[in-house]
């Protein structure tokens, strides 16, 4: 036994020597995923902090976007603010969607690492511009200044799944869609309590300073040092990328399935246009988005608008109330309770199951508005934080379908091209939904669907289409190959 244990030790030693490469930066991340197999705290940190730092200047303009547009004088009427603010909202998708695709591409010939620096440069710099805004379109071409070169959020998704061993990729992937959550309410948060702060805080700033001629700068200054911070640390950050050509490595059969995911299969190159498992997904994933950004813009401008429309007259500190529970919330989900649903349901039907939930819970909001102070506000909340959780379970569920379906190798062109998607109806979100909350403003005394009935029932009519598309055959899985199945 003792001389059989030495024969598989000893032939066992040549076959890792040549798994790993000494100055492989991709081999390091590998030999420390194998070494180390408990919760890996450090790294979903990681994760945690550059998606934060990368989403959080999509989501923080929302509370006081339209009084900014407002300020602008851009609008003719009250009602018209809402339009010309989607625009605002919708530029940033824009101009990321004209570059996700290269981005991606940059990161699995660069470097995932590289590609997430540039997009934090791009965050400090033209996040705070927009802040400095002077006039309408200087708020709108920084906006889709920082959409163009910030493209990290495609390699992030590659990067949370290489990361981790396999039994922890559905949390580092949550970890991420989390993030991404909790960015789109703690960035309203920010912007609402920050915005206007002379107004609010006058014995902190002061009348004639810097914050009370660019009133919405200092939400946006607060993102752009953390970012700064976030770079600073992206010096530890380990890159995932094998700097070196696996497929002609290895000439013997046995050796190559040896090795697994790193022998000969790792580099079968394919069209991605035609893995059915990746495109279906991704178009399913792009409805949900435009249905998330649309409802982050209606959800936003219907709260602070007045009575008289139909909204909730909040103000900016109310509307960051709201979203500040909602990210905690989502947060708590997202450690504690979404990784064990996720083992037991599974990613597609547990996106079913959210899907299901979500459509009653969003035509429920202006029923609530009915209700008076506080089981409004209480409500409005407990669906706030219902919403926010649903959605971060089905953009979590086709995180994993996505990065499932192609090999590490194509990962970062895989997640550009959703990226590419999901900017496009990112783009179309908000000033879609601008539009949509404008027109159901101006007929609140329609008999059929009054005022923001009508708002919540389109953006419903866009959950139901994705909802619709996630069985089969249209939505499908990849199936295990047999090196897969070896692991």
């Amino acid at each position: 036994m003792a001389a059989d244990n030495n024969d598989k030790n000893g032939s066992r030693q040549p076959l890792l020597k040549n798994r790993y490469h000494e100055n492989c930066p991709g081999c390091k991340v590998e030999q420390d995923k194998e070494m180390h197999r408990g919760l890996p705290v450090k790294q979903l940190l990681n994760v945690w902090m550059v998606t934060l730092c990368t989403a959080l200047p999509v989501s923080c303009l929302f509370p006081f976007l339209y009084f900014m547009v407002r300020d602008f004088g851009v609008a003719k009427t009250e009602a018209d603010v809402s339009s010309y603010a989607g625009y605002v909202g919708s530029s940033f998708m824009f101009g990321r969607a004209l570059t996700s695709i290269p981005w991606g591409m940059f990161a699995d010939r660069y470097g995932r690492k590289n590609a997430i620096v540039i997009g934090l440069v791009a965050v400090i710099v033209f996040n705070t511009l927009f802040g400095l805004s002077t006039s309408y379109w200087m708020a709108v071409s920084t906006r889709f200044l920082l959409g163009i070169l910030n493209g990290s959020l495609g390699p992030i998704k590659a990067y949370a799944t290489e990361l981790f061993r396999e039994e922890h990729q559905a949390l580092g992937l949550s970890t991420f869609s989390s993030a991404w959550g909790i960015a789109l309410v703690i960035g309203p948060a920010l912007g609402g309590y920050l915005a206007e702060p002379v107004e609010k805080y006058p014995h902190v700033f002061p009348k004639g300073s810097l914050f009370d001629k660019f009133p919405y700068f200092l939400p946006c200054f607060i993102i752009s040092v953390f970012a700064l911070a976030v770079l600073v640390a992206c010096i530890w950050l380990p890159e995932t990328l094998h700097n070196h050509n696996v497929g002609n490595e290895f000439t013997d059969d046995a050796e190559a399935l040896e090795k697994g995911i790193t022998g000969k299969t790792v580099q079968k190159t394919e069209n991605l246009l035609l893995n059915w498992p990746l495109m279906s997904s991704i178009i399913v994933y792009c409805i949900f988005s435009l249905h998330d950004m649309a409802y982050t813009e209606v959800f936003s401008l219907w709260a602070v608008s007045p009575l008289k429309l139909g909204g909730l007259n909040y103000s900016t500190d109310d509307v960051g109330n709201v979203l500040s529970i909602s990210g905690f919330s989502l947060l708590l989900y997202q450690i504690f309770l979404y990784p064990a649903v996720q083992k037991v349901c599974g990613p597609v039907r547990l996106t079913h199951i959210s899907a299901a939930i979500s459509i009653p819970l969003l035509q429920m909001y202006p029923f609530i508005a009915l209700l008076p102070g506080f089981a409004m506000n209480l409500l409005i909340t407990i669906a706030s934080v219902l919403k926010f959780c649903l959605s971060a379970t089905i953009i979590t569920g086709f995180f994993i379908l996505q990065n499932r379906a192609v090999e590490q190798h194509q990962r970062g062109a895989a997640n550009g091209i959703a990226m590419t998607g999901m900017s496009i109806s990112k783009a179309v979100g908000p000033a879609g939904g601008g539009a949509v909350l404008t027109w159901s403003q101006k007929r609140v005394n329609a008999s059929f669907l009054p005022g923001s009935h009508m708002a919540f029932f389109v953006l419903n009519l866009v959950e139901a289409l994705g909802a619709a598309m996630m069985f089969k055959p249209f939505l499908a899985e990849k199936e295990e190959t047999a090196s897969e199945q070896l692991e």
